[in-house]
């Protein structure tokens, strides 16, 4: 898990920090979310590593991150992700979560990839509800 990314950030700069650093092929799911309502990060992220030495080597070289490609003086801080471990449970989590709704762009969903290419998302097993968003006064 990556905490203290900036809000600003998309999964697509964060593919490009993560290859540019020399991790493309090292890593099979990153999910970045994203409030649908303003289209911000959370600032966290999810990323699956193919071994646990690839996880701990990248864990070893970006705890302690601070050159965005964007201004921010967040500090990225790397740790084990308590909620879910391993690629089938991230694949199990995401399947048939809203977040995979049709209406939902791309750039928003959880990716996953082979040899450092992405492949399509396994389906879901059920129809995923829309998502939620709060409506502004």
């Amino acid at each position: 898990m990556l905490r203290n990314i900036p809000n600003c950030y998309t999964r697509s700069l964060l593919l490009e920090l993560l290859d540019e650093r020399g991790f493309r092929g090292s890593y099979n799911l990153v999910y970045l979310p994203i409030d649908f309502n303003t289209s911000c990060g959370f600032g966290y992220a999810f990323v699956n590593f193919v071994s646990m030495d690839r996880a701990e080597f990248f864990m070893s070289q970006l705890q302690g991150f601070q050159g965005w490609n964007t201004p921010s003086d967040k500090v990225l801080d790397v740790t084990w992700s308590n909620a879910h471990q391993g690629f089938e449970a991230h694949v199990e989590r995401y399947r048939n979560s809203p977040m995979m709704h049709e209406t939902v762009p791309d750039e928003l969903k959880p990716v996953i990839f082979v040899n450092g290419e992405r492949v399509a998302f396994p389906q879901p097993t059920k129809k995923p509800r829309a998502p939620r968003t709060r409506r502004r006064p």
